[in-house]
Parts: C-alpha cells; structure tokens; sequence
C-alpha cells in the first residue's frame, strides 16, 4: 500500500473521531477527580499544620530569642497538636446526641460547639493548673527544672499520639486519663516509683467503671420515666404538656449546677449550699417560662410518638451549646496546662508551686480545641451520635441530661468520674435499656401491635420471643473497641511516655 492510499485522521468516519474524543476527555475527567479527591483529603492536615506553626510563631513572638526560645516553641506546638487532638475526639461526646437526634445538623453542631469551646476556654479557662498533673507525683521528687521539662515535653506528646490514634481507631477517650498516665510513664521513668501517688491512680482506674455506670443508669432511668409517663399513655400530647416542662427545668437546674462546678469553677468556687440554691432557682425560673411555650407548641399536634420529638429539640440545642461551654472550660488545661508548666518551670519558678496560664498560650488551646472539632471532628460525632445505637429527641435529651447531673452528683460524693466516660456511657446505657424494655416489657410490645391493655396475652408465642431476644440496639463492635480504647489509655500513654522520655534524656 502506497502512503496516498493511507487513510488520514482527517479521512475516519465522524462517529469514530466522536468516540475516541470522549474516550479522551472522559480519561481527563476521571484525572481531575482523582486530584480533587486526594487534595481534599490534604486540605485538612494543611490547615492544621499551618494552626502549629502559628503556634510556634505566636510562642517565638511572646519569648523572643535565647536559649530557652526552641524549647517553649516546641512545647507550644506540641500543646497546639494536643489541642488538636482533643477537638477531634473529645468534643464529640457534647454535640453527637442532637447531631444523632437531629435536633441540629452536622454544620450547626460543629459551629455552635466551636464557638462555645472557644468562649469557655477563653472566659472561663485554667486560671491556674498544678505542675504535676492531678496529684499523681509529688512535686518535690522533681527539683530539678531540665527533668521536669523533658518529663512534661515526653508527657504531651504522648499523650497527643494516643489521643490522635484512639481518634483514628473510632474511639472516644477520656484526654485527661491519656495525660494522666503520660505524666505517670515520663515520672516514672524520670524519677522512679517513689513519688507516685498510687491511690490517685487507684482512683483514676475506679473511674474508668464508675462513670459509664453512672452515666448509663441514669440515661436509662429518664428514658424509663419518659416511656411510662409520655410516650405510652392514651393521651400522650396531655402528658407531655403535664411533664416535658418538668423534664426541661431538671435539666436546667442540672446544667447550671454543673456549670457552676465544671465549666465557671476557677472564676467562682461556690459551696454546695450555693451550688443546689442557684440550680433549684434555675431550675423554677425555666419552668416557668417553658410551660406555656409548651402548651402551645403542643396544640394541634397529633396523638402519636412522632409528635413529640418537636418537644425536646430545643433543649438539646441548649446542652449541646451549655456542654461545649464547660468543657472548653474546664479541659483546656489538659493541652497547655503543661505548656504553662513548662514555661514557668525555665523562668525559675519552684516546680511544686502553682502556675498561671498566659492569654496567648490560653489562645493556642482555646482555637485549637475548636479548629479540631471542625476539621476533623464530624467522623466521631457521627460514630457516637448515630452509629453505636440509634438516636431520637427523647434518648438525646435523657443522654445529654445523664451527663450534666451525673457530675454533679459525683462531685457531691467525691467519686472520680470522666465526662467522656460518662457521655458514652450514657448512650450505650440508653440502647442497652432499649434492648431490655423490647423483650421484657409486655405492654410495649402489644402496645405496638394496636393491643389495648386489658387484651394483652400473658405471652408472646416462641417465635415472637426468639425475635424480640435476637434484635440488638447497640453495635458490640463499638461498644468492644470503646470499652477496649478506655482500659489501655492510662497504659498505652504511660508506656509511650516512657519510652519517649528515656529517648530524649539518652539524646541530650
């Protein structure tokens, strides 16, 4: 074949040059989502690692150049990756139930619990945090201020891995038992056994059964009382009317105590006799403007389960915003506590003593804390929200009230308790009930099958009970790796913290 008898591109059917055009274009469509896609997912740590070296710079602008300069840097950035961390996991437990309820959407949720995480560190933050976290070590076993730096540096970032990897695995955790035992791991290791409190960390592990057990029965018993008295009765709108007033001035009575302790605790430190005047006068002073909005939101509404859920979203809004208050308040010394530490530590202040945080170390935990939630926080709100069982209105308000009023009945007692722990327990507490009242409870199940009382049967056939018995409410793949996440957190930091300081202390 001559070349002029070569068919040119220019000489192939229109349909063919059509088709290998869109093949063309089609591979460059899939090109450019795959780049989308893989810069979406660097948008985040982007935004987190240019937050860090903020940090550094906010810390070199307050310091200046010297010495100690690369260490109180260093230290900043680290308790900003701290920060980081515990908004990515910690925050969760106070906007996931209204996020599961949908009482608020994902965006709102994250908004609202940025914003008041931020003002609770900011108003209401660690005025003043001990140098040896919670009482575990004795102060005067770590005289000399380069320990205690090396042990606080290792502690911080020990602490700031594990949260980061329980964040990663799907669990949340409590920060303070990660820092707790980082310091415990880095004092050990530093110092020895002697100086460490062992009944505090006797305490500490009593915490980890004390608070989901409390957190899940009370959740349990508000959503008993709620069933019993609201959701089963003939008229469900006349009882809401009679007890949702009731059930929201509990809960505002509960959430002022407990800000009172947690969240306003290092502004003001009332006595108890204060604590319960000022919750009882908050809590009448909401039941009397919540009754008659109830009354007539409640008008027209049909006589069904459904109906109610309106009832209950607001409040949830509230505790979402109420929680993320205290806790910005009362855990961001968790993140700089020991970033305060070390700094007064190498301007020659006595490690034993007592130490103020500055408002620009304040700042990197506040923000951080809040840019946290946001980047990478909705996967874990998700997680505890929707995933371990399912929410509405009525089970997010008895959860979201379960964790106010146990830490403050706990506090009252002297018991140790974790607000994660409590949260989380709430939850599982809440499902496992549900579990309960499916098989156990008669009424409830022919209730739902159009039954009136008095035709109930004594019992349900086998098939029904094998049925009822099979359904599960709660995920045991969440609950087992949770449950899992909890015990190893107090030893996972200690080892790490351990294995860092002895790295760091061989290096220098």
């Amino acid at each position: 074949m001559t070349l002029q008898n070569v068919p040119r591109a220019a000489d192939k059917p229109e349909r063919l040059r059509k088709s290998t055009l869109d093949k063309d274009l089609g591979k460059i469509d899939r090109m450019e989502e795959a780049t989308r896609s893989a810069t979406r997912g660097l948008v985040a740590p982007g935004i987190a690692l240019l937050f860090l070296t903020l940090a550094g710079c906010l810390a070199a602008y307050h310091i200046g150049f010297g010495g100690k300069a690369t260490l109180i840097v260093a230290a900043a950035v680290i308790g900003g990756y701290m920060a980081l961390t515990i908004g990515a996991n910690d925050v969760a437990n106070n906007v996931s139930p209204a996020v599961g309820a949908r009482a608020l959407t994902m965006t709102g949720a994250l908004i609202i619990a940025a914003i008041c995480e931020s003002a609770g560190a900011l108003l209401a933050g660690g005025d003043v945090v001990e140098t040896i976290s919670k009482g575990l070590v004795n102060p005067a076993e770590v005289s000399d201020p380069q320990t205690f730096v090396w042990l606080m540096l290792s502690a911080l970032l020990s602490s700031a891995l594990c949260v980061h990897l329980a964040t990663f695995l799907g669990a949340p955790i409590s920060t303070t038992h990660a820092i707790v035992g980082a310091v415990l791991g880095a004092a050990l290791a530093a110092i020895g056994p002697q100086p460490i409190d062992w009944g505090v960390l006797g305490t500490i592990a009593a915490s980890w059964v004390i608070s989901p057990l409390l957190g899940g029965v009370v959740a349990a018993l508000f959503l008993a009382f709620i069933k019993v008295m609201i959701i089963y009765r003939d008229d469900k709108i006349a009882a809401a009317r009679r007890w949702v007033p009731v059930l929201i001035a509990v809960m505002a009575a509960a959430f002022a105590g407990y800000l009172l302790v947690k969240g306003l605790g290092h502004i003001w430190a009332p006595g108890p006799q204060w604590v319960l005047g000022i919750s009882v006068a908050a809590g009448i002073l909401v039941y009397a403007g919540v009754d008659p909005m109830i009354r007539r939101q409640s008008e027209g509404l049909e006589n069904r389960r459904q109906s109610l859920k309106p009832l209950f979203r607001l409040p949830l809004i509230f505790s979402a915003a109420l929680l993320s208050f205290a806790h910005g308040a009362n855990d961001v010394a968790n993140a700089v506590g020991p970033v305060a530490a070390i700094l007064h530590s190498l301007d020659g202040v006595p490690v034993g003593g007592s130490v103020s945080l500055p408002s620009w170390v304040m700042m990197i935990g506040a923000f951080g804390i809040s840019l946290g939630l946001l980047l990478f926080g909705p996967r874990l709100v998700r997680l505890v929200g929707d995933q371990i069982t399912k929410m509405n209105p009525m089970r997010a308000y008895c959860v979201a009230l379960s964790a106010a009023l146990t830490v403050i009945v706990a506090s009252a007692l002297g018991l140790p308790v974790s607000s994660t722990h409590i949260a989380v327990g709430a939850i599982f507490g809440v499902g496992f009930f549900r579990e309960y009242w499916t098989v156990r409870y008669r009424r409830r199940r022919h209730f739902e099958r159009g039954y009136r009382v008095h035709q109930v049967p004594r019992y349900l056939t086998a098939i029904d009970q094998d049925v009822l018995r099979r359904r599960k409410l709660v995920r045991r793949s969440h609950f087992a790796t949770i449950v899992a996440a909890w015990i190893i957190t107090v030893p996972a930091a200690a080892s790490l913290a351990a294995l860092m300081y002895t790295v760091i202390n061989f290096i220098v």
